[in-house]
């Protein structure tokens, strides 16, 4: 069964869908680990660990999935993600021929 489907969308959606992955990956990680290890009620110790000046939960619940979703975007944008032509090439073509035929009119 052929797909009917505009390739242009159905590259979009593909492209979507790994975002969202992305970000759902991202969200389970860092919500999670900032709520257990960032969270301290009034009975319990509030001695930070710190890391360069920061405290560990920071670091490893915010700034390094930060880092990584940012490098895993760069790889996806240079490697996965496909520039697609929008127009075929005869239609812009014409319309600029159509276009400089009027012009000098």
């Amino acid at each position: 069964m052929k797909s009917t489907e505009d390739p242009v969308y159905r590259h979009s959606k593909r492209e979507a869908i790994a975002i969202l992955l992305l970000w759902g990956a991202s969200f389970l990680w860092t919500v999670p680990y900032c709520y257990e290890y960032g969270y301290r009620t009034a009975g319990e110790e509030l001695e930070l660990d710190l890391f360069w000046g920061l405290p560990s939960w920071v670091v490893w619940g915010v700034a390094v999935p930060w880092v990584v979703c940012g490098l895993v975007a760069i790889g996806m944008c240079a490697f996965y993600i496909q520039d697609d032509d929008l127009e075929p090439a005869e239609s812009l073509s014409s319309e600029v021929n159509s276009s400089e035929s009027s012009n000098s009119s």
